[in-house]
């Protein structure tokens, strides 16, 4: 599993989780591909999106899925 980080940093919570909600609706329902993707805070304060991707769908589907 790993983590994929997006280089866009946000101001809020609010413009991160829109940045979010675009991207779950560009590439589907994230739970069937393996992926969760969620919103970050930085030590600075500002906000940022990442995904979690499995490489190997049938080995680790397991893991993912909880």
């Amino acid at each position: 599993m790993t983590w994929v980080y997006y280089s866009r940093l946000f101001e809020t919570k609010f413009q991160a989780s829109c940045f979010l909600a675009r991207l779950e609706d560009a590439e589907g329902a994230p739970s069937s591909k393996g992926q969760y993707i969620s919103v970050f805070q930085t030590p600075s304060g500002r906000y940022g999106v990442k995904m979690l991707l499995c490489q190997d769908l049938s080995s680790e589907s397991d893991r993912c899925s909880k």
